[in-house]
């Protein structure tokens, strides 16, 4: 049994001509464009970490003990291939590779610092209390533990 909704194409605010509505695929959504560049947890962290300024492979890895290298290196080849960071050599002894933002990239910078202020403001209250809930709280009676008394069974009373 279908609704009305669900037979209705999706409509975006202006009425039904958004790029998004396209079944076909002859128009980009701009937003699931946007999200196919920056969609996993570690691309827009990198991308916010290189808002700080240019980055060597393992500042960047040890920003975060969660990220291993592998993940490090195939986001930002990810990244470097969409235009959204630049790999720059610089030839020192020994050889570093320092990782900054494109101009592309330094477009993020907005939806990266909106996106960090919402986590602020609704996703840490949120954790901080989940943590708090589901620390061990110590026992409601301090000291010896309360005697249990056992009934005799009714064989034993009486002698």
């Amino acid at each position: 049994m279908e609704t009305d909704r669900a037979r209705r194409p999706a409509q975006g605010p202006h009425g039904g001509d958004d790029a998004c509505d396209s079944a076909e695929g002859r128009h980009l959504c701009p937003v699931l464009a946007a999200v196919g560049v920056i969609g996993t947890e570690w691309r827009l962290a990198i991308v916010h970490r290189l808002l700080e300024g240019p980055q060597r492979f393992s500042e960047i890895l040890k920003s975060n003990p969660r990220l291993n290298a592998k993940t490090l290196s195939a986001t930002l080849k990810f990244l470097e291939g969409q235009g959204v960071v630049q790999r720059t050599v610089v030839s020192t002894r020994p050889f570093s590779v320092v990782y900054s933002l494109t101009e592309m990239g330094l477009g993020l910078a907005p939806a990266a610092r909106e996106l960090r202020a919402w986590g602020e403001r609704w996703l840490l209250p949120r954790h901080t209390a989940t943590a708090r809930a589901t620390t061990r709280r110590p026992p409601a009676i301090q000291g010896e533990l309360p005697r249990i008394v056992v009934a005799e069974p009714e064989s034993h009373r009486g002698r």
